[in-house]
């Protein structure tokens, strides 16, 4: 009997100690959000996992629930080298990312966009091969694949050959590679140097597995770049059309704004392995027409830039916004500028898959595009493969392209980069290229029950992680 009561009353000790700890680590989670301002959305997206799943929640908050935190493990913030030396402003765009700290526009002598998957791909693996001194490239998603291993070879052919090669692949967006080490010996042992950005397996909690490494950059003798949304696999790039094959954009630079690539690029490495590189290169001369402005965006830059700069000029558009995009989970501010822009007069339209790749992706983007659709706003679902480019034209001003999605993942968790491009002809392509999406497309969201519409409004409590 005295055991039973013994043990009875080390059970409810127990019981009442669990419960005192999850209070105190509830309340320790708010007093965090509040202390750095977390958005009223984040918040209750959080509070309400607490309650559903408090033990679970509490533990992943304390992984993936903040990025911009100055820690001993944290990348840090990049800093860039102030080259707004010039007058030639090319527009208040232009104006208004120097006032952010933002390179100066500059001039290039080529610029070539390819909306093709197979030219693009044949335009990487001619880099790879007539590359003569470096080869650098920074990846989401390299998959051993056929695609991949193509890749993979030529890159081993040019480190036997000499060159400095570098690799830097997201360990998250990679995982399967990441898991299987092995496959990159051979790139390793031929001279290469290859990097996992913050890998999953080490010390996760000081790693930040939520704040992934989203940029695409492949540079070539620091003169030349290709960048864009492609990652390496064959959903992507590949020898022969497929009809099921993503539908992307990519881009070929030449020109002064190869440095800025280069820097971003060098900042990653730099967290990633320890190591410093200086950019040495040819003099190339800026005096090419295409001028370019490239935006780093993500947890290591003081701040939100890009998403603030994307807020402005949806402010101050005139005429028309195009925006091209995966997935649409826009926070509210976002929102409310395009429906305002919109009341103003403005066209806009938002091109996005009719399915994208993630089921709950699917679920939430719904609420947002059926409130813009009610607001008066153009939607087109594509029919065609999974459209997964990025691009935004604002007005005649510039179009956006790069690695940024338009949602919350993109423009608060991850490394992006984003490039802002002011050429009239490259400006008209690019729409001219939104306009044949448009023809394969739908027009409007479907209507659906409501008891499906609060499911979706539901699930919007999702939208700061997705």
């Amino acid at each position: 009997m005295n055991e039973f009561i013994n043990s009875s009353g080390a059970d409810i000790f127990f019981y009442h100690g669990l419960v005192l700890l999850g209070t105190l680590l509830i309340v320790f989670v708010l007093v965090h959000m509040l202390y750095n301002r977390r958005s009223p959305n984040s918040i209750t997206a959080w509070l309400l996992s607490i309650i559903l799943i408090p033990y679970l929640s509490i533990f992943l908050y304390f992984i993936i629930g903040s990025r911009k935190r100055n820690m001993r493990y944290k990348k840090e913030n990049m800093v860039l080298k102030d080259k707004t030396t010039n007058n030639n402003i090319q527009n208040d765009i232009d104006k208004m990312l120097r006032n952010f700290g933002i390179a100066d526009a500059t001039g290039n002598s080529e610029f070539k966009l390819y909306f093709d998957a197979t030219q693009a791909y044949y335009k990487l693996l001619s880099n790879i091969q007539n590359a003569k001194k470096s080869i650098f490239i920074s990846i989401y998603i390299f998959k051993y694949d056929k695609v991949g291993k193509e890749i993979l070879n030529a890159l081993i052919k040019k480190a036997q050959e000499g060159l400095d090669v570098k690799v830097l692949i997201d360990s998250l967006g990679s995982f399967p590679l990441y898991l299987l080490k092995y496959r990159l010996n051979e790139l390793k042992n031929s001279g290469a140097n290859v990097e996992f950005f913050m890998p999953v397996f080490r010390m996760p909690f000081r790693n930040y597995i939520n704040l992934r490494n989203h940029r695409k950059i492949y540079i070539f003798d620091n003169e030349k770049v290709l960048s864009g949304g492609g990652n390496l696999s064959k959903e992507y790039l590949g020898t022969k059309d497929d009809k099921n094959r993503w539908q992307d954009i990519m881009f070929f630079v030449q020109g002064a704004s190869v440095e800025r690539y280069f820097e971003i690029f060098a900042s990653d490495w730099l967290y990633a392995s320890k190591e410093r590189l200086e950019y040495i290169k040819e003099d190339i001369k800026s005096d090419g027409d295409i001028y370019l402005q490239v935006v780093a965006s993500g947890p290591d830059m003081d701040r939100d830039v890009f998403y603030e700069v994307l807020l402005s000029i949806i402010y101050g558009a005139k005429e028309k916004i195009y925006i091209i995009t995966p997935y649409y989970i826009p926070n509210e501010a976002l929102t409310q500028a395009l429906i305002i822009a919109h009341h103003k007069g403005v066209e806009i339209n938002l091109i996005t898959p009719r399915e994208t790749n993630h089921a709950i992706v699917n679920l939430v983007r719904s609420s947002y595009m059926r409130e813009l659709e009610e607001a008066g706003i153009r939607i087109f679902l594509n029919e065609g493969a999974m459209l997964h480019a990025k691009a935004i034209i604002i007005d005649d001003k510039s179009v956006i392209l790069g690695s940024v999605n338009f949602d919350n993942r993109s423009l608060f968790l991850n490394y992006e980069i984003a490039t802002f491009i002011y050429s009239q002809k490259v400006i008209n392509e690019v729409e001219e290229w939104a306009q044949k999406l448009i023809l394969n497309s739908s027009f409007g969201t479907t209507s659906v029950s409501k008891p499906r519409r609060v499911f979706e409004n539901l699930l919007r409590i999702l939208a700061p992680q997705l």
